[in-house]
């Protein structure tokens, strides 16, 4: 039951609706009242912005932690998305381009040090090592049958919905996934391999409920600046062993001081 993280985190980084808007980007800008010329520049500018942006995860990814990247970006994507959407509501062409421009490079710059790299090193520890050339060759296939879906069935979705219900439709996608990786994905910055398997050995409900009590955590310290104190779900036996050796050796410095004092 540990590889449902990583399928999750991997299914998250095609429905987040990042490579719709790569494949057709020049599409939806022209839809928004650019020129051809203009959405080929405007696209080129959100790739130049998934790249240079994708840049610090090289330092975020283990200074924040994964799990924690994706919580904070996938809101972020949600919001970039509906302002593309409701900006294809706008009856003024300025506002409709500069909506439908700024919502997406916006998008660009949250996803890439979030749901760009992060499915992949996280896939990488999830997987113990006996499996995990098996588990990471999965792990890339999957994302790319989805990508195949993703982008089949753009087409589709825009003359259903029109482009600001299928931009809508990406957002609810991205709330749904922020749930998932809150009460599913476990962290793994900075651990070694026996502490992945005891971070992976903790039971599914028993981790969700941990992930529902970190809301009114995060709103403590983020929303109304407290200092609440952090829960400690993940209990590691070197911690513990450090612990006990600690008080042994305390111990028999006690006795030898009172055997001291006896003499």
């Amino acid at each position: 039951m540990l590889y449902y993280a990583s399928w999750i985190v991997m299914f998250g980084q095609q429905f987040c609706g990042v490579n719709v808007i790569a494949y057709y980007s020049s599409t939806i800008f022209v839809d928004s009242g650019f020129t051809q010329i203009s959405a080929m520049a405007s696209s080129f500018g959100f790739g130049a912005l998934n790249w240079l942006f994708a840049l610090p995860a090289v330092f975020t990814i283990d200074t924040f932690g994964r799990r924690n990247l994706l919580l904070f970006t996938f809101p972020c994507m949600v919001i970039c998305l509906l302002i593309t959407s409701f900006s294809f509501l706008s009856t003024s062409e300025t506002g409709r381009v500069a909506g439908v421009s700024i919502g997406i490079y916006l998008y660009a710059i949250f996803y890439s040090p979030g749901e760009g790299p992060v499915p992949f090193t996280y896939s990488a520890e999830a997987f113990p090592l006996y499996i995990r050339d098996i588990g990471m060759s999965f792990c890339h296939c999957y994302p790319w049958f989805w990508n195949f879906v993703l982008s089949i069935t753009w087409p589709s979705l825009i003359l259903a919905f029109k482009s600001q219900g299928a931009f809508g439709w990406y957002a609810a996608w991205c709330c749904i996934l922020w749930v998932l990786v809150l009460l599913l994905v476990r962290e793994t910055k900075g651990k070694t391999l026996e502490e992945l398997d005891q971070i992976f050995a903790v039971p599914l409900g028993a981790h969700a409920a941990y992930g529902m009590r970190q809301i009114p955590y995060g709103v403590k310290k983020f929303v109304l600046f407290q200092n609440p104190v952090p829960e400690q779900i993940y209990e590691f036996e070197s911690e513990s062993e450090v612990s006990n050796t600690g008080g042994e050796k305390a111990g028999r410095e006690v006795k030898e001081d009172l055997g001291k004092a006896n003499v």
